[in-house]
Parts: structure tokens; C-alpha cells; sequence
């Protein structure tokens, strides 16, 4: 090979050799059990939320690609709820894999529900409202059976027993295969355990949020439960992309979230920025090493990262080429302290009422 003074055409050569092993990388995803019940799926999922609503104008055509992308990456676990665009996730989900619906984990949430005007919710979790909102789900759906079916939050007027209890009937039915919660305190799990196999327990987790950490993930452990982390970029703040306020009439919720408001937003950033620095020694972006702290942190734990474009789905699967030692784990917690972190994860509204 003919080399210039700088070596160049070696480097050029290693970052060809480096692009088709991260491929190569990519399209064999590992997998990882959730919990001791015998579910397992993809080491990374997907969140799929963003399709309908939240962080902007639909994609559909691009959501579509994504998703089969997604697919060809090695991803079966996919994340939505009736809630997530009033149905309209949960019916994209089913048009789009339906028929590879033999080789992907759906899972489904209900008990968010929403008002007739849209902006805001209340919680149920009676066995009327259970039974209901399965068949609902199973339509939109289009499949006879939901995986990992979660109440999407404990509901404090219905004893869970009662909640749970209806899950199992669901799951003796054939409709459901597992069960899940999502936000629950530990208090909660273990009275809901006792009732049924709780096979996963849904809750936010990245550098941005810690506090899983100290009570619910090891009692999931001990328990043999597996544990899903939603929003594992801190809703996209840990890519290091949104670097301005978000005006509440751009249809994003994080105008609403008090991480993303002016000063806390600055204080926030800064903490990403000292997070750039360690990701440029691993010639890895930002975010792809925030989701590589998590896998290499919580090896039993599965992250499910959430995006409407395949650009954006292919930088967070790489990250799981990005390999980390225990010491570059505990770098970059010291990087971003707990105590660091300005503003609350959620605001004041029925979602936001979290660890019942």
C-alpha cells in the first residue's frame, strides 16, 4: 500500500476496516434475558413513542423505514401504549411488523388514560378498565397475544392486588404472556409478586437519572426481575443536541420538563460537555457512550432508546460496539454526579406521579 508522510492512507484504511467491523458489530445484536421467567429479546430495544407524539411532527414514511431498519439491526423488543397517540403507536407498530410478528417482542402499557380534550390524564387500573383496554390493544395491534403487558402507572384508588390479579386472568386467557409495571416503588412490586410473576419493571434510567439504583433495581434482582430503561438519552439531552429551550408550540413534551427549562437546561449541558470530552477518547459520540455506560453498568438491564429516524437508530445501536472497563463506568459517573443534575425528570401532571 503506497503511504503518504502522514500515514493517512493507513488511517484511512483502519477507519474502513473499523466501519465494516462496527457493521459486521451491529447487525449481531446480543440478547439478554429479562428476568428469571424465560423472556429474552434484543440487548438494546426500541421506544417507540416519538412515532405518534411528543418530540414533534410525525415521519410516518420514515418511521416505517426505521422501523424495518431496526429489524435488519437484530431489534425484537419494541415499546408503545395505548396512550401513545391516542392508539395510533399501537396501530403503526401492528401495520408496520405484523408480519414478522413471530420474531419481535411487542409490549404494550394501559392505564394512562387520556382526556377527551387531550392535554391531560388520569390513572386507572380497575379490572373493567384492564380487560377493556387489553382487547383494545390487541386490535390496534393486530395479534391475538401481547408479550410484556405493563400497567403504565400504579393506580392509588385501586388496590394493585386487584390490578394484578386481572393481569393474571389475562395471561390465563392466552391474550398476554407477561406481565410488567412501570414506575412502581418497591413496596408495590412486592405486593403485586405475590399475586402473579412480575417479569419486568419498567422505570427511567440513564446517567441523567440514578435513583432506580438505590432501592428498585436490587430488589428487581432479588426478586428475578427483569428492568426496562426508558428514555436511557435523557430524552435526547446526553446526545448533546439540544442546546436551546424548546417553545411549548413545537409539540415537544420537553418544553414541559423541568431539566429542559433555561437555567437548568445550561447547568444540564455542561455536565454533557465534560460527557463529550470522555466520548472523544473513545471515538464515539455522546450519546453512544451514555448508552454504552448503561449496557456495560446494569449487564441485566435493557435500554430502550426512542426515535422516528434510521440515522438516529444507527448511532444508538453502535453504541453497543463501544466496550467500557468497571474503571471507565465509574469515570463516568463521577463525570456526571447525581447531585449535579438541575430540575425534577417530570412535572406535576398524572404521568409525572411516579414510585406509587
Amino acid at each position: 500500500m503506497r503511504r503518504d508522510e502522514t500515514g493517512g492512507d493507513d488511517r484511512a484504511s483502519l477507519d474502513r476496516l473499523r466501519a465494516v467491523w462496527i457493521l459486521w458489530r451491529m447487525t449481531t445484536l446480543a440478547t439478554r434475558a429479562l428476568g428469571s421467567g424465560g423472556l429474552r429479546v434484543s440487548a438494546l430495544g426500541l421506544g417507540c413513542v416519538g412515532i405518534s407524539e411528543l418530540y414533534g411532527p410525525r415521519e410516518l414514511d420514515e418511521s416505517r423505514a426505521m422501523l424495518r431498519r431496526a429489524r435488519e439491526l437484530g431489534i425484537d423488543f419494541f415499546d408503545t401504549s395505548d396512550v401513545y397517540g391516542s392508539g395510533h403507536n399501537e396501530e403503526f407498530l401492528g401495520s408496520v411488523l405484523g408480519s414478522d410478528r413471530r420474531n419481535v417482542v411487542l409490549a404494550t402499557k394501559f392505564g394512562a388514560v387520556r382526556s377527551s380534550d387531550g392535554r391531560s390524564y388520569r390513572v386507572d387500573g380497575s379490572p373493567r378498565w384492564v380487560r377493556a383496554a387489553c382487547d383494545a390493544s390487541l386490535t390496534r395491534l393486530g395479534t391475538d397475544v401481547i408479550d410484556l403487558y405493563y400497567q403504565h402507572r400504579v393506580d392509588p384508588e385501586t388496590p394493585i392486588e386487584e390490578t394484578v390479579g386481572a393481569m393474571a386472568r389475562l395471561v390465563e386467557a392466552g391474550k398476554v404472556r407477561f406481565l410488567g409495571l412501570s414506575e412502581c416503588s418497591v413496596a408495590t412490586l412486592r405486593r403485586a409478586a405475590r399475586v402473579h410473576p412480575i417479569s419486568v419493571v419498567q422505570s427511567e434510567y440513564s446517567l441523567f437519572s440514578r435513583d432506580v439504583e438505590d432501592a428498585l433495581l436490587p430488589a428487581c434482582r432479588e426478586l428475578g426481575i427483569g428492568f426496562v430503561a426508558y428514555s436511557p438519552l435523557g430524552r435526547g439531552m446526553l446526545t448533546r443536541t439540544d442546546t436551546t429551550p424548546i417553545a411549548p408550540t413545537e409539540r415537544d413534551v420537553r418544553a414541559f420538563l423541568p431539566r429542559f427549562h433555561r437555567d437548568n437546561l445550561a447547568r444540564n449541558l455542561s455536565l454533557v460537555d465534560a460527557l463529550a470530552v470522555r466520548a472523544a477518547r473513545h471515538a464515539c459520540s455522546p450519546g453512544q457512550l451514555a448508552l454504552a455506560w448503561l449496557l456495560a453498568a446494569s449487564p441485566d438491564v435493557v435500554p430502550i432508546p426512542g426515535t422516528k429516524r434510521r440515522a438516529h437508530l444507527e448511532q444508538n445501536v453502535a453504541a453497543a460496539t463501544v466496550t467500557l472497563r468497571p474503571d471507565d463506568v465509574a469515570a463516568l459517573r463521577a463525570t456526571i454526579p447525581r447531585d449535579a443534575i438541575a430540575g425534577e425528570r417530570y412535572g406535576t401532571d398524572e404521568l409525572g406521579r411516579v414510585g406509587i
